[in-house]
């Protein structure tokens, strides 16, 4: 087991973001994983781009989604969890974490959080 990470680019809110790391949380919770870390990125250290750069596309999506709404306190970000795991738990966390943010799969639907997996 080592330490691998999780990357989502997420446009939330705190309650959209408390969300997804519950959302991870219990994707973790029935596995031989431990959560060693969580981060929350706006800079990408050494490049001159930020998160609303990268992730900017997210904005957009909630923009159309939801046309007549503001987007209040969303900003767009990058959520990552630093697990202690296998590559083959780590892979399986993604896949739930990622089914369950979109149950509805490739199918249209409006996403309650935007999200992107970085």
């Amino acid at each position: 087991m080592r330490t691998r990470v999780l990357k989502f680019g997420l446009y939330a809110d705190e309650q959209g973001l408390a969300r997804v790391s519950e959302l991870v949380e219990e994707a973790v919770g029935s596995r031989s994983a431990r959560i060693v870390d969580e981060t929350i990125v706006r800079t990408f250290p050494g490049s001159e781009l930020s998160t609303a750069d990268v992730y900017d596309h997210l904005a957009e999506q909630w923009a159309v989604e939801h046309p007549a709404q503001s987007s209040g306190a969303r900003e767009p970000i990058e959520l990552r969890v630093h697990l202690l795991c296998s590559l083959r738990t780590w892979r399986a966390v993604g896949k739930t974490v990622i089914k369950t943010l979109c149950p509805e799969g490739m199918a249209p639907h409006i996403c309650r959080v935007p999200w992107a997996a970085a």
